[in-house]
């Protein structure tokens, strides 16, 4: 195996592993409150949450330049406690993941949520329990096949991301060359020998992936 084989698909891995902490905590939350809530202007929220999965990968990128680049009031702010701009940084792989990601843990969260049996809920409810406890001790639990394959495919999502990242945080080896821009760059340079190797790793991760999510549902 090459020696510069690794580098792009333990990065992909890791910057993955970040998005879907992310994309967990803020799917939860938001699945919660949007499920069997009725408000005016929902759709338009709802609408604004999944855009990032029909928008085209570099609309996406696009938007994150314009929203955290260093002419804008969160990029400055990024930079003046940071010291340096999220642009071109490995924290930028990790957000662009994440925004690809989060409809497919949101959509997922939110439908499991809805398909929870109220009665329990209610009983739960009868007998003392807050709505924080509810949420974490009866309502996860029962909607915990939606909250796992949801998880599972935003993992899938984020690791195969590849549009929003290259333009967000770029081609830098070792630092936001991920796997699918690495195999961009072999193909263009004519090593057909590591874009298949890559090729081979992302195809294995995604196919147990998408395994686990049907094992699951069984």
């Amino acid at each position: 195996m090459p020696s510069d084989f690794w580098s792009p698909v333990r990065l992909s891995l890791e910057v993955a592993s970040l998005a879907i902490l992310f994309v967990v905590i803020s799917g939860l939350i938001t699945g919660r409150f949007m499920a069997n809530r009725k408000f005016k202007g929902k759709s338009v929220v709802e609408t604004i949450f999944l855009l990032p999965l029909v928008l085209p990968p570099t609309v996406v990128g696009f938007l994150l330049i314009i929203i955290f680049g260093r002419t804008s009031p969160i990029g400055q702010m990024i930079e003046s406690i940071f010291q340096q701009p999220v642009m071109f940084t490995y924290w930028a792989a990790v957000i662009a993941s994440t925004v690809v990601a989060f409809p497919l843990m949101y959509q997922s969260f939110k439908t499991g949520l809805e398909a929870v049996d109220k009665d329990i809920e209610n009983a739960a409810r009868v007998d003392g329990a807050s709505e924080w406890k509810l949420f974490m001790f009866v309502s996860i639990p029962l909607a915990r096949r939606s909250l796992i394959s949801g998880g599972i495919l935003s993992f899938a999502r984020a690791l195969g991301e590849f549009g929003a990242t290259l333009m967000f945080a770029g081609n830098i080896p070792g630092k936001t060359q991920t796997t699918p821009t690495a195999i961009y760059i072999a193909i263009d340079s004519g090593d057909m020998q590591m874009a298949w190797l890559w090729v081979a790793s992302m195809i294995g991760i995604s196919f147990l992936m998408l395994l686990c999510v049907h094992l699951f549902k069984e």
